[in-house]
């Protein structure tokens, strides 16, 4: 799980310090994995690749809101809901993490990293040079 305390304003011009959590489980890794052709990692890697600036655009929104959840007070759940994801991607704090992410591959693969599940550490190492390569290549263009 990724916690990320982000400081943003909101749109009454207060500044507003809080506290997001982002995670993915096993399960909806491999539903990621299996609902595309070739994996997960190989669209990511074709997408970035292919310097498709709508793809990535959508990839990055779909991951971060789909990674977006609540903990519950107990900590046994976390909390995912459309009307969880609606309500955060209509903060200036996820505007500001959207426009980190798809500037910043350093911080999108951090991200990334950050929410994917420690039993998929190996499958984790082996994507993300890849990713930061092809990143890396883009910005040198």
């Amino acid at each position: 799980m990724l916690k990320l305390t982000r400081t943003y304003n909101d749109y009454n011009g207060s500044t507003r310090t809080e506290d997001f959590y982002f995670n993915l489980t096993e399960a909806e890794i491999t539903e990621m994995e299996v609902s595309v052709e070739g994996g997960l990692v190989e669209m990511i890697n074709r997408i970035v690749s292919a310097q498709d600036g709508k793809q990535i655009v959508a990839l990055f929104k779909d991951i971060i809101l789909r990674a977006y959840g609540e903990k519950s007070p107990d900590g046994r759940r976390f909390i995912k809901t459309q009307e969880l994801r609606d309500a955060f991607s209509q903060t200036e704090a996820y505007s500001d993490l959207f426009m980190e992410l798809a500037t910043n591959s350093e911080a999108a693969a951090n991200f990334v990293n950050g929410i994917i599940p420690a039993q998929r550490s190996e499958k984790k190492e082996e994507a993300t040079p890849r990713l930061l390569d092809n990143k890396s290549e883009e910005q040198k263009a």
